[in-house]
C-alpha cells in the first residue's frame, strides 16, 4: 500500500529540515519554552522564536499545538 499523499509530504518536510530545527522541535514536543530551549542550546530568545516560526511555516501551521499535531503525523 502507497503512502497517503499528507504522509509523503511530511516525510519529505522531516529531510528538509535542519538539524537545529530538528533538534527544536523534538525540545518543543518536551513541552519546552522558547526560554528553556535557549537556555539549553545557549542561544537567544529570538534566535529560538526564529526557529519557531520557520517550523511554522515548512508545516504551514500557525501555533505550537498545530505544530506538534503535524509532527505526531510523521
Amino acid at each position: 500500500m502507497a503512502p497517503a499523499p499528507q504522509q509523503l509530504c511530511l516525510s519529505v518536510l522531516i529531510m528538509e529540515l535542519t538539524k537545529r530545527e530538528k533538534e527544536i522541535l523534538d525540545l518543543i514536543m518536551d513541552e519546552m519554552s522558547s526560554k528553556e530551549i535557549a537556555e539549553r542550546l545557549q542561544v537567544s530568545i529570538s534566535t529560538v522564536e526564529a526557529y519557531r516560526r520557520s517550523l511554522f511555516r515548512k508545516f504551514g501551521v500557525r501555533s505550537v499545538i498545530g505544530l506538534v499535531k503535524a509532527a505526531m503525523k510523521m
